[in-house]
């Protein structure tokens, strides 16, 4: 049997007229537990890296062309220099990712060789598990491997959400920094301006099932407007309740939550929001709440207290920011029947996945119901990438391809 290595190198060498690849980087896609649309406000959020991820094998260039080939169907092998302003392609195209990373690097660190490479994964795209964020950071990790830069993560992380809105979408930093912080068996918290991961142990009974909507949840792609709409109504809304309070005005959703007096920026956002507005607003002051909640759960182990955190989630992310549907809600009381304490959507939303939350003498039979209730009668049989159980995984990495 061909080991997976060896798999690599062979297509490798038949991608690049025989040539040999020598690294590998590896970053992991992740979960997001709670704490959805609150990252791009600076708030808190608490995801966990999964074992599914994104493989770099690459060899370094001399020159700064970039070649990278994907081992999935229907991606065409992407060629650029690296350069601070490379010409994107068209919307949704995967080498966008490939370039966000490159004109990155090139702005902060002048980084100028290229690398021969191929993409290969067992994360689903397009799932909310954040397969284009694991791809831009394995790229950056490649690159920077190539050029002999050494940079810490904590910069890293600040590094890669800018160097990822080159794609057009406006997102936060919670999928670059889990992946590159990520403690296996652990979920964690992020917290932004400055970034900062804390590891909290998953305890040992629970267990997070991810089940696909089947619907594509693409942030570059179609979603990406109704996406990018919603941070700016986040934006608004602060900016108009900041306007009505006393002293100096927050600057952000942080400051704001931090003020002594929450009954005073409560009442002044009833006052002057209405509408997408206010549900908008509302979502992202208690799903910032529900986070460090949820984090206090897991910590003590109270797997009911945590299930019900998830299930307002998915309620407010339904009802007050409106990126459910009804593919999703079926899973998620599916699921609910089945035994979870919680199930609410993960990521974007728009299409994607949810994740639900059960101890292990219920796992069986989550997934079965899933399965039996919502998979068979749309005539759906591999599951593979569709409804698997999550497992907490370390950091993306960079090294040698033998040690892989």
């Amino acid at each position: 049997m061909v080991s997976p290595v060896d798999a690599m190198r062979r297509t490798f060498a038949a991608a690049f007229s025989g040539a040999v690849p020598t690294r590998l980087s590896r970053a992991p896609g992740r979960v997001n537990l709670i704490g959805e649309h609150v990252d791009y406000c600076g708030l808190s959020v608490f995801p966990m890296a999964i074992q599914r991820e994104v493989r770099v094998a690459f060899r370094p260039r001399l020159d700064g062309l970039v070649r990278i080939h994907n081992t999935g169907p229907g991606f065409s092998t992407c060629e650029f220099i690296v350069e601070p302003d490379p010409a994107p392609g068209p919307t949704g195209d995967w080498g966008n990712y490939l370039k966000a990373a490159g004109q990155g690097l090139v702005r902060a660190f002048q980084v100028s060789r290229g690398i021969d490479a191929l993409v290969s994964s067992d994360l689903p795209i397009a799932a909310g598990l954040s397969s284009s964020s694991a791809l831009v950071v394995a790229t950056a990790l490649a690159l920077l491997d190539a050029n002999g830069v050494e940079i810490d993560r904590p910069a890293l992380m600040m590094l890669l959400p800018e160097a990822e809105r080159y794609v057009g979408t406006q997102g936060g930093g919670m999928d670059q920094a889990i992946s590159l912080g990520a403690v296996a068996g652990t979920a964690s918290r992020v917290d932004f301006n400055p970034v900062r991961v804390t590891a909290v142990p998953v305890p040992a009974g629970w267990r997070f099932v991810i089940a696909s909507s089947l619907a594509s949840a693409e942030k570059s792609g179609p979603a990406q407007v109704a996406y990018n709409e919603r941070t700016r109504e986040c934006a608004a809304a602060l900016e108009r309740v900041a306007a009505t309070l006393s002293g100096t005005p927050p600057r952000s959703y942080s400051e704001l939550l931090s003020r002594p007096n929450p009954d005073e920026w409560l009442r002044s956002a009833r006052a002057v929001l209405a509408g997408p507005l206010l549900q908008r607003f509302r979502h992202v002051v208690s799903e910032a709440a529900r986070v460090h909640m949820a984090q206090q759960a897991m910590e003590r182990a109270d797997l009911e207290a945590f299930g019900t955190l998830m299930n307002a989630s998915h309620q407010s992310l339904r009802d007050d920011y409106g990126v459910s549907t009804g593919a999703l809600d079926e899973l998620v009381r599916i699921a609910r029947g089945a035994g979870a304490v919680g199930a609410r959507l993960t990521g974007a939303g728009f299409g994607g996945c949810i994740v639900a939350l059960c101890d292990a003498a219920r796992e069986e039979a989550v997934l079965g119901a899933l399965g039996a209730e919502f998979y068979t009668p749309r005539n759906v049989c591999d599951l593979g990438d569709r409804l698997f159980t999550a497992e907490a995984a370390g950091a993306a990495s960079v090294g040698s391809l033998a040690g892989a």
